[in-house]
């Protein structure tokens, strides 16, 4: 190997290969792609391998490739680390969790998902909401531990992810008095004579809903659509429409928003999953999330 090899060449070539291309990483990176990609060559040129290779639209990893992913992963999870251990070295004890929270995921079912560590002594929790995507970058870079999600991860050739099935609930209509008293005649027909608030499009659950209208012959009046599930179920316990919600936290739903059950929603669920990446050693954290599933 060259002595001009460097990490910091070997940095940019572990963004792409994470990021599945140069113009992506060079987003992730606040960089020129034209820098991005200089890097690797000079990584590529001191190694003598050609590293990556194109795939459609996009960069696969060669052999060569491959190999200098291993290491790299062990490198920059190391890095990436680096920071919280000294700092915790320093400070008061911690045991620090980043999760990723998918936006189309209900906030009351994340509060349920994570009880698991709550009780943790000296528990320091990061929560990070976002789009799916987005949330996998920041998993595969280290810089969450866990992604919590209403679906489960793409296939990515580049990083080795697994899902975590956390489990599943049926899903019910609610709404406030005045609603129950509006469709709970007739239901579930009368869900097309009443507001209706729904999730928007890009949730895993949304088109489970669209399909359940569709073989009810049901077109539903929509009033509001919401990527944030509280703000949905605030809106709809100030009277805006009915909702749809996970059943599985019905009672904190009740709790928490002053609505009531309008009726099922038969045939319609919705999952949970936890998204890691397949390290050597889980965080034991992460490994107790996943414990009540197992």
């Amino acid at each position: 190997m060259s002595t001009t090899f460097n990490y910091k060449h070997l940095y940019y070539f572990w963004v792409v290969a994470k990021e599945g291309g140069i113009s992506r990483a060079a987003e992730k990176l606040d960089m020129a792609v034209q820098t991005v990609s200089a890097q690797v060559r000079e990584l590529e040129r001191s190694l003598g391998y050609a590293l990556l290779k194109p795939a459609g639209r996009g960069l696969v990893l060669t052999d060569a490739g491959l190999a200098a992913m291993q290491q790299a992963d062990q490198i920059f999870q190391l890095g990436e680390d680096l920071p919280a251990r000294v700092r915790d070295a320093v400070s008061a004890p911690a045991v620090r969790l980043a999760v990723g929270i998918c936006d189309g995921l209900p906030k009351l079912v994340v509060h349920r998902l994570i009880q698991p560590v709550i009780a943790e002594p000296h528990l320091r929790l990061l929560c990070h909401e976002g789009n799916l995507d987005d949330l996998l970058g920041d998993l595969a870079l280290h810089r969450l531990d866990v992604v919590l999600s209403d679906r489960p991860a793409p296939v990515n050739p580049n990083i080795k992810l697994y899902n975590h099935a956390l489990g599943s609930s049926t899903i019910g209509w609610y709404g406030t008095a005045a609603m129950l008293k509006a469709a709970g005649k007739d239901f579930p027909r009368s869900l097309a004579d009443v507001p209706m608030l729904l999730p928007t499009p890009h949730t895993a659950v949304r088109d489970r809903l669209d399909q359940w209208f569709e073989q009810r012959a049901i077109r539903p009046r929509i009033v509001g659509e919401f990527a944030d599930s509280a703000l949905l179920k605030t809106f709809g316990a100030s009277g805006m429409g009915v909702f749809p919600a996970a059943e599985w936290v019905h009672d904190d739903l009740l709790a928490h928003y002053a609505v009531q059950r309008i009726g099922p929603c038969e045939g319609v669920t919705e999952q949970f999953f936890a998204i890691g990446t397949e390290k050597k050693v889980q965080h034991p954290l992460v490994q107790r999330l996943l414990q009540p599933a197992l």
